[in-house]
């Protein structure tokens, strides 16, 4: 591994590290570490500070996935390995932030972002399961946890069929890590599952007002 690769790797880290939920929350007089989920990530911010807030958070930190997996992509195209390595350590950044004392959000939003790079047409399907979900629902965790099921077993299938999936062929390192990552996200939703287990989760409408 050369300097540059390394230089890539930390610096996405560190990109990937910056707490835009809590510093958005606190532009708006509001430490989102003491309220709701007390998570710094995109769901708590727009259930405690804001529906925009939220949304803008959410982009922040689809953004910080999405753009250094691009760049590295344009950047070092001889470098196969780079852009996967790059979008994991952004994700891994947001769940682990050194900022933060290493307490991150869950990592949708930044794997969300990762993946568009990545696999969009897989990550387009898996899209569509959350949002489908959450229409119904209501549950944004029970959307992604789904979502993230749906990504660790989409990578594998073109091991099982010998073709394509969604646009994704048959890369043994990628479908380890996405599929590490997707799990990943699922742990960090453990709270979340056990409350909706529990009947306790909070539903989030997108949309203000709620259904009679």
């Amino acid at each position: 591994m050369t300097l540059e690769c390394i230089l890539w790797l930390v610096g996405a880290y560190l990109v990937g590290a910056i707490p835009f939920g809590f510093l958005i929350g606190r532009m708006r007089g509001v430490d989102v570490r003491t309220v709701g989920s007390k998570n710094i990530g995109a769901t708590n911010v727009f259930r405690t500070v804001g529906r925009k807030w939220g949304l803008l958070a959410f982009a922040c930190d689809f953004l910080k996935g999405l753009v250094p997996t691009l760049l590295a992509k344009a950047c070092a195209p001889d470098v196969a390995w780079l852009p996967l390595a790059v979008g994991v350590m952004c994700v891994v950044g947001h769940m682990l932030t050194p900022y933060m004392k290493f307490k991150g959000g869950k990592g949708v939003a930044t794997a969300f972002g990762m993946l568009v790079a990545l696999v969009p047409a897989l990550v387009g399907v898996a899209f569509a399961l959350f949002a489908v979900v959450f229409a119904l629902f209501h549950y944004i965790s029970l959307g992604s946890c789904l979502a993230a099921a749906f990504l660790a077993v989409g990578v594998w299938v073109p091991f099982l069929t010998g073709g394509t999936f969604c646009g994704v062929g048959r890369s043994l390192p990628q479908a380890i890590l996405i599929s590490v990552i997707a799990l990943f996200v699922i742990y960090k939703h453990r709270s979340n599952i056990a409350r909706l287990v529990a009947g306790s989760e909070n539903k989030i409408y997108l949309f203000k007002g709620k259904p009679a």
